[in-house]
């Protein structure tokens, strides 16, 4: 069915679904996207998650309705009266054929020319590359020192102290205080930074340093979009953690940051692992390092078992095999000393654990010499000889294995445990196999 059709005076007749979306079109032609400026009235969020309300000032009105999706990006609850600028489509709502704005972003009085500031600048510092993450340094595993940027009179501070005594307790906090909100807060903040790096390498000695403050709007928030504040978080020699505001607020200083956390807190929490979980990690390293001690000095008394039985004369191999014993016991006692040096700073609760583990190992090792020495001292030669054992030796001293090469008359020396005897073979007889 056609949009329009001509009546009997030749006039051109529309129908109301197909002008309505002409005119939507039309607006959409001639205005979209639109910004308006006005104050809030009849705000109201559906249980859908939906919002409407209208804008008006001195001169008329505007309905506006903003969708679930673009209502949850909304960073505070618009209030009566209160002064907003809106970003959306113009367009006309057909089944009633009001005119109305359907909102994508609303921000509060004022925020729309900071917000156009602030795209720019940021567009300006990214096509230089200060965002890229070729510049981002890594955050280092094991920090002993954070330095933390912030208002001495700001929650954010007390829940950054609060975090640390609770999960870092062994991480000490060096406090650089610096305004984070007004004129001359993105200087304090840039100096403050500069103390704790150290312009000629004379800081304060932190490893890594936490930018924080809590949240507010984006003029409460708009000292961490200064460029020289964001050039210094880019030009530090020491990785910058940003927790500025709620997880919806953005600032140029999180794109320049190492590393942007959502909050204070979440920002002290990604600086370390918490100690308790430190601690478990290093109970299963030592562990492992026991057990494998344990087993490796299992397996070489093994080897030694099945020497014993192979060997006539166990005194060399066993010198041989005790000296090896001794050095793997040495070596292993000397990775655990190693170990527990290199952590000495952090882990000095588990250093004595790993000692005490070592020395247990080392204590069991020899209890095993021992009875092993004691066993294959029992197999010698001179204890054989003692249950009534007796080597032979011609007279050149050479031992006498086989009575084949014996001639009538050979003398023999016959060694007892306590003595020799000289004798003279008078018959010899052969074993026929």
């Amino acid at each position: 069915m056609p949009d329009t059709e001509q009546d009997l005076g030749g006039l051109r007749v529309w129908r109301v679904g197909a002008l309505c979306r002409a005119i939507g079109l039309a607006l959409d032609n001639a205005f979209n996207p639109i910004t308006v400026s006005g104050e809030v009235s009849g705000f109201v969020q559906a249980t859908s998650g939906h919002c409407y309300f209208s804008l008006k000032d001195a001169e008329g009105q505007i309905r506006c309705a903003m969708f679930r999706r673009s209502a949850g990006l909304l960073n505070f609850v618009p209030r009566e009266g209160e002064q907003v600028q809106a970003r959306g489509r113009l367009g006309v709502y057909e089944p009633r054929g009001d005119l109305q704005l359907i909102v994508e972003s609303l921000s509060q009085a004022g925020e729309g020319v900071l917000f156009e500031q602030f795209l720019r600048l940021k567009a300006k510092l990214e096509a230089e590359g200060l965002f890229a993450a070729s510049r981002k340094l890594a955050l280092p595993t094991m920090p002993k020192s954070v330095g933390v940027v912030t208002s001495l009179g700001a929650a954010a501070l007390h829940d950054v102290i609060t975090a640390a005594r609770r999960r870092i307790g062994h991480i000490s906090l060096v406090i650089a205080p610096a305004a984070v909100q007004g004129a001359g807060a993105a200087q304090a903040m840039v100096e403050a930074l500069r103390a704790l790096a150290g312009d000629a390498g004379q800081g304060a000695g932190v490893d890594l340093i936490l930018l924080v403050r809590g949240g507010g709007s984006l003029e409460d928030l708009w000292a961490f979009n200064d460029e020289a504040l964001a050039r210094a978080i880019a030009d530090s020699p020491i990785p910058v953690v940003t927790g500025i505001g709620h997880e919806t607020d953005f600032t140029l200083a999180d794109f320049a940051a190492a590393l942007r956390a959502p909050t204070p807190t979440a920002a002290l929490e990604l600086c370390a692992p918490a100690w308790a979980e430190l601690d478990d990690a290093l109970w299963r390293f030592a562990s492992r390092l026991c057990q494998g001690g344990a087993k490796l000095l299992e397996r070489r008394g093994q080897a030694l078992d099945g020497l014993e039985a192979r060997i006539a004369r166990p005194s060399v191999p066993l010198i041989r095999h005790r000296l090896l014993l001794a050095q793997r016991s040495q070596h292993w006692r000397n990775i655990a000393n190693t170990a527990l040096r290199r952590n000495q700073e952090q882990l000095q609760r588990i250093e004595a654990r790993l000692t005490g583990a070592a020395r247990q190992v080392a204590a069991k090792a020899s209890d095993q010499l021992a009875r092993l020495a004691v066993h294959l001292e029992a197999m010698g030669p001179q204890q054989v000889q003692r249950r009534g054992f007796v080597w032979v030796s011609d007279p050149l001293g050479a031992p006498v294995t086989t009575a084949k090469n014996l001639a009538t008359g050979t003398r023999l020396s016959l060694h007892f445990a306590d003595g020799v005897a000289e004798a003279k073979v008078q018959k010899v007889s052969v074993n026929a196999r």
